[in-house]
């Protein structure tokens, strides 16, 4: 008989947390020690957009290195996990069910957002993974309602996982400020904080109106970076608890739920 997994959203932080672990990356390697080894991972990333909800098909998902300016080695890391892409049809078939318009792109391969954390969590690179495309023209609502649709892939052994972060605007960079930073923004923490609140108290009715939130619109210019925590929260329904609530870099809120 498959455990049921649990959902999780990770705040991924800056791209630098592959070669140079901190507290957040602690977290997600406790997490995957602390649950079942999923069959396979569906993967929710901040970085790949889409008009209409599409999944990765391929067999062999490139290591796509979506960012710039930093050092090379950066560059030379290889995230090999294998595509799955009976599960890129089950999910497909899931959603199409449910009335969205959905594809399966057999080319695309796994952004940062994804390969990062997973790297820190898995670094055999031998799970399945395929990875969901956000729709950031869409609301909270929206992505909450597809995480509910997939919720059923929770029974049958795939982890979903949704990569993002609680806090992100990049104008208001603090290099190396962390969470005991007088230079910290007063919003990234009354974000965190309202955040937190309706999450652990289950209100995703609170949360679906997160732009009037205190420093809402300044923690997310866009709503990419925050899109993700809606989607594991519908694909659990609530069970919230909050593993990690550091900050880096100043704004970056690296907020991690785990939802049972």
């Amino acid at each position: 008989m498959t455990s049921r997994l649990p959902t999780l959203f990770l705040s991924h932080g800056s791209p630098m947390l592959a070669i140079e672990a901190g507290p957040a990356v602690g977290a997600w390697r406790e997490l995957a020690r602390d649950m079942p080894r999923p069959r396979a991972i569906l993967a929710v990333s901040a970085h790949w957009g889409t008009l209409k909800p599409a999944l990765t098909g391929s067999d062999a998902p490139a290591t796509i290195h979506d960012f710039g300016g930093f050092p090379e080695p950066l560059y030379q890391i290889d995230y090999p996990a294998p595509g799955d892409a009976a599960l890129a049809g089950r999910a497909a078939a899931m959603l199409g069910d449910a009335g969205f318009d959905t594809a399966v792109n057999p080319t695309r391969g796994l952004d940062h957002g994804a390969w990062v954390p997973l790297r820190a969590m898995y670094p055999d690179a031998d799970i399945p993974v395929v990875q969901l495309a956000l729709q950031p023209r869409e609301d909270a609502r929206h992505h909450f309602r597809l995480g509910e649709t997939l919720a059923a892939l929770r029974d049958e052994g795939v982890l979903i996982l949704a990569s993002g972060s609680l806090t992100h605007n990049l104008w208001d960079l603090v290099w190396g400020a962390d969470e005991n930073d007088p230079r910290v923004p007063d919003y990234v923490r009354a974000f965190q904080d309202w955040m937190g609140g309706a999450v652990l108290a289950g209100d995703a009715e609170t949360a679906f109106g997160w732009e009037a939130a205190p420093g809402g619109r300044r923690a997310h210019p866009t709503s990419e970076h925050l899109l993700p925590l809606f989607v594991a929260w519908g694909a659990a329904g609530g069970g919230a608890s909050r593993v990690h609530a550091g900050i880096s870099e100043g704004a970056l809120a690296m907020d991690v739920y785990r939802f049972d």
